[in-house]
């Protein structure tokens, strides 16, 4: 049960929609690439909106919530190209950039794996913050090795 609802009675297809995975920044010497943020090689828009579903103005919103629009605002903006596993971005752009699919998808359900591990602490700050502001109406499944990162949880 998940608010209130059954989630064994979904279809599947239905219960993927409604879920959004924020999986944990690995180091960048652990050879595990399936734990690393879901990235694509291709562009910003297609990381961020594989199926095309929304206009650029919801889009870049996404951006700025997540403090990240400035950096591909003033490049080729949508069209950057993000290389596979997303390694011409740091750790925390690369969470960012997972938020920002969340935020945009409208998922109901969050299941975040430790999001802030290996990340300087002022991005560390920027995720939890945009974590907090973004998902008050969602129901968020946090897996946390420090207090801080669930300090503001209501269970």
């Amino acid at each position: 049960m998940i608010d209130d609802v059954d989630i064994s009675k979904l279809g599947l297809s239905d219960l993927r929609r409604k879920i959004t995975i924020i999986p944990q920044v690995l180091s960048l010497c652990n050879f595990l690439k399936s734990k690393d943020p879901l990235l694509y090689k291709g562009s910003l828009r297609d990381n961020l909106d594989l199926l095309h579903e929304h206009s650029d103005e919801v889009i870049w919103d996404c951006l700025e919530k997540v403090q990240m629009k400035s950096k591909f605002e003033n490049s080729l903006g949508l069209l950057t190209e993000i290389k596979e596993g997303g390694e011409n971005l740091s750790a925390g752009e690369k969470q960012l950039l997972c938020i920002a699919r969340a935020i945009l998808n409208k998922s109901k359900i969050i299941l975040i794996d430790e999001a802030t591990s290996n990340i300087d602490t002022g991005t560390e700050q920027k995720i939890l913050n945009t974590i907090r502001s973004n998902f008050l109406d969602c129901t968020v499944l946090t897996i946390a090795h420090r207090l801080k990162t669930i300090i503001s949880s209501d269970r």
